[in-house]
């Protein structure tokens, strides 16, 4: 785990660089899906969550889940195409676990991914620090 300013990331993770998520391919294929630290903390405090259900197909980009905070509500979008084969029920009863720990308990979903090539295509190795680097100053000053 490294900081860009005050936020957290994690060197051995791909980024859907859109949707501030991130994607980890786990042993088996299966691709974890969670929130950055930029992007928990610019939705504040989650007080719900609401994933589509287990068996949905999602397209790269389009929303897995709905967060809701105390003055917004919106998506969270999928960095790459699957199948959602597994949701993190532990949300339901706390939904600020992405808050506490976003690239840890507080994951969102796991994908059997339909089209495996598009981690490729997302923010990985050396470039993930400039473009998060981009997307704080970007996104941190649109919100204040």
């Amino acid at each position: 785990m490294v900081k860009v300013d005050e936020y957290e990331l994690r060197e051995d993770l791909n980024y859907w660089p859109k949707g501030l998520t991130w994607a980890k391919v786990e042993p088996d294929g299966r691709v974890r899906v969670g929130l950055t630290d930029l992007a928990q903390r610019l939705a504040t405090k989650i007080r719900f969550i609401r994933t589509l259900p287990k068996g949905r197909t999602v397209d790269q980009g389009k929303m897995v889940a709905t967060l809701e905070t105390g003055k917004w509500v919106g998506p969270v979008e999928s960095p790459i195409s699957g199948t959602i084969d597994e949701v993190n029920m532990a949300l339901r009863g706390k939904p600020a676990l992405i808050n506490d720990d976003p690239y840890g308990e507080g994951w969102v979903v796991l994908l059997k991914p339909t089209k495996p090539e598009e981690i490729e295509n997302l923010v990985h190795g050396e470039a993930i620090f400039e473009w998060y680097k981009k997307e704080i100053e970007t996104r941190v000053k649109q919100k204040k």
